[in-house]
């Protein structure tokens, strides 16, 4: 049988959420792999939709896993939550059909990244905010943000350490709001490269402070050059708000359109 669960996770203790061989890292996966093979006593290993890097944190990552072992999508979540860490739980489970895969049917994936924008740095909220003490133009940093919308050769803004066979991406929406102090992007893409919204983000606070005007945003992306980009943003900002399925899955609606 294949299930697939929704999980939601505070990425700062784990160094991301990929299992590295046996080096003893801790990684989401591997800590979620682990729980759900004492609820089934037998080994179990997930597939996600999007992996994240060390720090990044998952509102609803979905992986799916196949079991014989009989039990109920309940009993799957309870069990499960009930031997993770307090940074880790199962929100959802939700049999599927054996063609489901959780990467490869999914039709895009969504980013949120969020920054304080005042003088002094958080103290609450420190592990899921980033911050950024110069005065930022959020409508500037949308407004410059557009430029990247569209299937786009997005080499500029990928690490040196992406092995992604291709840097062609579809970015279907991108915005930046302020709200109070903190200023918010939110992305979707059918997928993204390693480190390309941290990248993104980078290079929109050099818009949002000033130091580059609206149009630069889309002589970067046309230069295919990550040299030529803004610095990568930290991690502690970045959310995996979760991917997107057709409805033909029948999973919950926050990750189906």
């Amino acid at each position: 049988m294949r299930y697939a669960l929704g999980v939601e996770y505070d990425g700062s203790g784990f160094k991301g959420w990929q299992q590295l061989g046996e080096s003893g890292c801790a990684s989401v996966q591997a800590t979620l792999q682990d729980a759900l093979s004492s609820v089934a006593d037998a080994p179990v290993s997930v597939v996600c939709a999007g992996r994240t890097d060390a720090g990044v944190h998952g509102e609803c990552q979905v992986v799916h896993f196949d079991s014989d072992v009989a039990r109920e999508p309940r009993g799957w979540v309870l069990g499960t939550t009930t031997r993770l860490p307090p940074s880790v739980c199962v929100r959802w489970c939700v049999p599927v059909a054996d063609d489901f895969h959780a990467r490869f049917s999914a039709r895009a994936r969504r980013y949120r990244y969020r920054l304080l924008n005042r003088q002094v740095r958080p103290a609450l909220y420190r592990q899921t905010l980033s911050w950024e003490r110069r005065p930022l133009d959020a409508d500037a940093m949308h407004r410059a943000a557009q430029a990247l919308l569209g299937e786009n050769d997005f080499s500029s803004f990928r690490s040196v350490q992406c092995q992604a066979l291709h840097a062609r991406r579809e970015l279907q929406s991108i915005s930046v709001a302020r709200h109070g102090e903190v200023v918010e992007v939110q992305v979707q893409a059918n997928a993204f490269l390693h480190h390309m919204v941290r990248n993104i983000v980078g290079s929109l606070l050099l818009v949002g402070a000033g130091e580059k005007p609206e149009s630069w945003i889309g002589q970067v992306l046309a230069l295919r050059d990550r040299t030529q980009a803004g610095p990568t943003a930290p991690p502690q900002g970045l959310v995996f708000v979760g991917p997107l399925y057709p409805d033909q899955w029948q999973l919950p609606a926050e990750v189906t359109s």
